[in-house]
């Protein structure tokens, strides 16, 4: 298992390292402290299985970082580390692609299990990103506003390429959503997510409408 770590503060990435050695797997573990280190790493290391990304990081704007990998690495998973605990923040990561937000205050355990769920194909969100969803036209939703719109094309039948399509989004970014999707309504398949999706009052996108 290869990883990458991007954290300005190097006292952090070596207190990683030993709730890392708790996986119960041999891991290789590469580490940088700059945006610009972590996109040449992804160049130098195709085969990472994870990125694990510091939100706050010298010269960077917002979510640039997280924007800027899931372009260069779309299929390796990116997970959010930070101190900041903000829900809107969360789901604002989750929209831009990342697999996961796991606040710096966690516990060792918790980054264990969040990683190891990654790392099986899944999405880890906080429970604090779901509990005050965004003011929105749409019925109250446990998704994000991004998910939302994958959502609504899935009810229609939509292929992920024709998701990709009409939302413009990276193939590697729609089976983020989608994955988030399942995971956060207990489903396992598309046509469960249908009928979940229909129970919670949420209706196929309209063609032509774009989001206010």
């Amino acid at each position: 298992m290869k990883l990458l770590l991007c954290d300005d503060h190097a006292l952090f990435r070596e207190g990683l390292r030993h709730v890392l050695e708790g996986l119960g797997e041999e891991y290789d573990l590469i580490e940088t402290s700059g945006a610009p280190e972590a996109l040449a790493a992804t160049d130098e290391h195709p085969d990472l299985d994870l990125i694990l990304l510091d939100l706050n990081l010298p010269g960077v704007e917002g979510f640039d970082a997280l924007r800027s990998l899931r372009e260069h690495a779309p299929t390796v998973p990116v997970v959010m580390l930070s101190a900041a605990e903000e829900p809107a923040a969360m789901r604002e990561a989750l929209d831009q692609g990342a697999a996961g937000w796991v606040p710096k205050s966690s516990t060792g355990p918790v980054l264990r299990a969040a990683l190891s769920l990654v790392l099986d194909g899944g999405v880890y969100v906080p429970r604090e990103a779901l509990a005050a969803p965004p003011a929105a036209a749409e019925p109250a939703s446990p998704l994000t506003p991004r998910q939302l719109d994958v959502a609504q094309l899935l009810i229609l039948g939509k292929t992920n390429k024709e998701i990709c399509n009409e939302l413009d989004m990276a193939e590697g970014t729609c089976k983020t959503h989608l994955a988030a999707i399942f995971e956060t309504l207990d489903v396992t398949n598309r046509t469960e997510a249908a009928a979940a999706l229909r129970e919670l009052g949420i209706e196929p996108k309209r063609r032509g409408a774009p989001r206010s």
